[in-house]
């Protein structure tokens, strides 16, 4: 069974792309094997837009086995080759980008000048960044290190990587996890959210157009219990890699430990946000909305925790809650819409829950409701700021991932670096000054795997991605996560056979090996 749903050719012009399944296996388009189906929902109708066949078992073991078979081949080719198959995936995904950003927008609720002008240009240029770097894989340079040898060290794939993506980025964590794994030589089946695989698929689809072999990238569309924990389990993947919550990566890591793959895990976030007295008001204020509300606050690094020096709380309280009432809500579609809707209603509430509690402990300045106007069938929120909570209440030590800010004062330089470092989360934070010196004891001492000074939020593709604590390990983008996607293996030339006698003489003596009846 398929059914393309109800969208618009306007609203989803690549939806004849996915007509003969969801499943991306070796090359081609199937249906999935569960007898199962699940829909597509626009968050901002509720409206089911696609319908598909979820991934059973069988199905990722059709795709694991699609990528082993096409691993040697890929492995095996030089450089060059696979840098200029990724540069035509590039050229291909430019091509259709519009396809991409409107079939994100569809499926996450996203502004479309938001999927136009960052998540697509995004995973274009973060194509042709490892499209370059698939030519720049090197080991160590070779030396004589111990007398008579000559070593040194290669840097190879590690064979079948599977990998889970989220539902918040779905066509960036595709594009994060696919690219660096292929660049350097290996092959992939990737699962991404249930609710969110309509370009996955695409991605999967664009790059078989563009020449990559069958088997290369591969994409099952399950769910996580069953063809997740299936993928992560498999004993044909060498190595997982897993973004989402902090709890599903504890299971994730507890299944990839059974067969002792290859882990890396981008996990939850709790980004503080910490404005000194120093720092320019206005700029933070708008630095805050914007870094609170991307992506309607579903963002691992959304700033989250604002911690403001007390000479300037009560106007920075004042004036985020001006600035955050101006933000419009509305179609994703429509030109002046700047914030869309949670990714379901199931979201939505669960974000309605933390503010509805935090109101017996703190204040909501503003927002901390659902909008009315025409938005009642949407998973609408209103843009959020809460005041004066504890720091040790659910709401500050919690990840919401909705359009929901804390503000919280500190006084000394000491107490705010210290709460910013106050949750088991790191991965991300920013610092908001006009002197150098708190700049750099802030970059040096805030544990987290980005911290941004006077801005918050840009990525490039040539900068590493990944946290600390229990926001996981590993890196996405940059040569960073080109590494982790390869093995190291030392190589080690004896430069003269002499030396082999004496060697064996100094560790078993010199002694004759005789034979008799």
């Amino acid at each position: 069974m398929h059914n393309p749903g109800t969208a618009t050719p306007e609203r989803f012009p690549a939806q004849d792309r996915l007509a003969d399944g969801a499943q991306f296996i070796a090359g081609r388009l199937v249906k999935g094997t569960s007898g199962r189906h699940h829909a597509v929902v626009d968050p901002a109708t509720g409206e089911e837009v696609y319908t598909y066949e979820l991934a059973g078992t069988d199905d990722v073991d059709a795709a694991v086995a699609a990528a082993r078979a096409a691993f040697p081949g890929w492995a095996g080719a030089t450089p060059g080759e696979r840098s200029d198959a990724l540069h035509r995936f590039a050229a291909v995904l430019a091509e259709r980008a519009e396809e991409f950003a409107r079939a994100e927008s569809l499926q996450c609720g996203k502004p479309l000048k938001l999927t136009r002008e960052f998540d697509v240009p995004g995973t274009i240029d973060n194509t042709a960044f490892f499209a370059g770097a698939a030519r720049h894989l090197q080991g160590q340079a070779a030396g004589e290190y111990s007398g008579d040898h000559t070593s040194y060290v290669r840097r190879e794939p590690i064979g079948v990587v599977g990998s889970i993506a989220p539902w918040n980025y779905p066509l960036q964590m595709a594009a994060w996890k696919i690219l660096p794994a292929i660049a350097a030589g290996n092959t992939i089946v990737l699962k991404p959210a249930e609710p969110t695989p309509l370009t996955s698929l695409l991605f999967a689809r664009a790059a078989t157009d563009a020449g990559l072999p069958d088997g290369v990238v591969n994409v099952v569309t399950g769910t996580g219990k069953e063809a997740g924990e299936h993928l992560v389990g498999h004993p044909d993947v060498a190595m997982t890699s897993f973004t989402g919550s902090t709890a599903v990566g504890r299971r994730v890591a507890e299944l990839a430990t059974a067969t002792v793959k290859r882990l890396h895990l981008e996990l939850g976030g709790k980004a503080p946000f910490v404005v000194f007295d120093d720092a320019d008001l206005e700029a933070a204020v708008h630095g805050a909305v914007a870094g609170a509300l991307i992506n309607t606050g579903q963002d691992c690094t959304a700033a989250t925790r604002a911690y403001v020096q007390r000479p300037l709380y009560e106007a920075f309280v004042e004036r985020t809650a001006a600035l955050m009432e101006t933000v419009r809500l509305g179609d994703p579609f429509a030109p002046g819409t700047d914030l869309g809707p949670l990714i379901s209603h199931v979201q939505r509430d669960r974000v309605a829950g933390f503010v509805e509690r935090a109101r017996a402990y703190a204040r909501v300045v503003t927002g901390g409701e659902a909008p009315r106007g025409g938005l009642e069938k949407g998973a609408y929120y209103r843009p959020t700021l809460i005041a004066d909570a504890a720091q040790d209440s659910e709401i500050v030590q919690s990840e919401i991932f909705g359009p929901v800010l804390v503000v919280l004062p500190f006084d000394s330089d000491d107490e705010g670096i210290r709460l910013a470092n106050d949750t088991p989360y790191g991965l991300a934070a920013s610092a908001w000054t006009g002197g150098v010196y708190r700049a750099n004891r802030a970059t040096r001492e805030i544990k987290a795997g980005c911290v941004w000074v006077n801005d918050h939020i840009p990525i490039i593709s040539e900068m590493p991605h990944g946290g600390y604590k229990a926001s996981g390990f590993g890196k996405d983008m940059s040569a960073y996560s080109f590494e982790e996607y390869t093995q190291v293996k030392h190589v080690m030339f004896d430069n003269t056979a002499v030396a082999r006698k004496d060697w064996h003489r100094t560790i078993f003596g010199d002694r004759q090996r005789t034979t008799g009846q």
